[in-house]
């Protein structure tokens, strides 16, 4: 019997549903900086964005960048809109369904949790504490602050030795094919999907729609799975 005693958790699709978030905030952005962005259509803003955002790899410097030139906006720097990226996004953030609720009841397990993100440390602090969830984990690791990237199993050490929990008694939830599922998978970890219709499969040990399936692969699940 697999006895799970901690749970990590990957962030932006997992634990923030950053599709809605981000729409949100571009639509709000957009409304803020109409008078410069009149001649452009809206819709067509929201979907380039999108686009060239390319799911949050590629840093909004060179989306902006490149959004004014292909619609020759001069109105307005990048370095404007990237400030009010930085600044404001974390007003747009929206979590999954039930989000508290989930990680309230895996604290009540007593369950030790984690949670690892790649990203830029401040901007990623902020969107957590706007979500109101800091208070669950008992460690927070983000990328740009410990010098280590998914995949590198590296950081998914880090978290274990913080938590002070070994690998076979722990699971990482997110949703990213490699850089969360086969990633943790190789650290040793129970990888589990949080699945996203952008990617067809993940070579995950367990699939998830919701946050609260959650609790019957830690009841029930991590069992079968030994």
């Amino acid at each position: 019997m697999r006895h799970i005693e901690a749970v990590f958790f990957d962030f932006d699709g997992t634990l923030l549903d950053r599709e809605a978030s981000l729409v949100k905030f571009i639509e709000e952005q957009y409304e803020r900086y109409k008078p410069e962005l009149n001649e452009i259509d809206k819709q067509l803003y929201i979907k380039r964005f999108i686009e060239l955002d390319a799911r949050g790899y590629v840093w909004k410097d060179k989306v902006y960048n490149q959004l004014l030139a292909e619609m020759n906006i001069a109105g307005v720097t990048w370095q404007k809109l990237l400030e009010d990226y930085i600044t404001n996004f974390k007003h747009s953030c929206t979590g999954f369904q039930n989000l508290h609720e989930v990680l309230g009841k895996l604290k009540q397990m007593g369950l030790k949790m984690g949670m690892i993100s790649n990203g830029k440390t401040h901007f990623q602090m902020a969107n957590i504490k706007a979500l109101d969830i800091e208070g669950y984990f008992d460690t927070i690791l983000i990328s740009e602050a410990v010098g280590l990237r998914k995949p590198d199993s590296q950081i998914f050490q880090k978290g274990l030795e913080a938590l002070a929990v070994s690998a076979s008694r722990s699971i990482f939830v997110g949703d990213h094919p490699e850089n969360d599922v086969a990633a943790s998978k190789r650290a040793g970890m129970m990888g589990i999907w949080k699945r996203d219709d952008y990617w067809h499969s993940a070579e995950a040990d367990y699939t998830i729609e919701e946050l609260e399936e959650l609790f019957v692969i830690i009841q029930t699940g991590a069992e079968d799975h030994d």
